[in-house]
């Protein structure tokens, strides 16, 4: 397995960003390749990916550790991903969000096709980077 952290500060209190990452929902509005994404259960959901062109299903099990303000999330149908994300509370109006990615970068590739190695490996930490930064401008403008 390959491991990408990635993290950035959002002008929120700690409590909006949670409330945004436990939205299924709005998945759409800052993951790329999220085209739908629907609760089912208390920890379940079901996305609707683009996959490298090509329609995908995935379901997602989540768990949380409130008291560390930890989201993790594990695929248990489609690709074998899973990952981490974590609240730290700057002061009251700023939150940092730390993001941990695990994949098998031979899956990435059967699953989303692209570049193999460090190409491929660079895309993915662009891809995160990304999704961190629409997550920023979509739980900003939320408030």
């Amino acid at each position: 397995m390959s491991t990408l952290e990635e993290h950035i500060d959002v002008s929120v209190p700690l409590d909006t960003a949670w409330d945004c990452l436990h939205r299924p929902e709005t998945y759409p509005q800052f993951l790329d390749g999220v085209r739908e994404a629907r609760p089912e259960g208390e920890h379940r959901t079901h996305l609707d990916i683009d996959a490298g062109g090509r329609p995908q299903e995935c379901v997602v099990e989540i768990t949380d550790r409130t008291p560390e303000n930890v989201m993790s999330w594990q695929t248990t149908s489609g690709p074998d991903l899973a990952g981490t994300f974590s609240l730290l509370p700057l002061d009251e109006q700023h939150t940092r969000v730390q993001a941990r990615f695990e994949y098998d970068p031979g899956t990435i590739k059967e699953t989303f096709g692209g570049p193999q190695g460090f190409a491929q490996a660079s895309a993915i930490e662009r891809g995160l980077r990304s999704d961190l930064a629409q997550l920023k401008q979509w739980v900003e403008g939320e408030r």
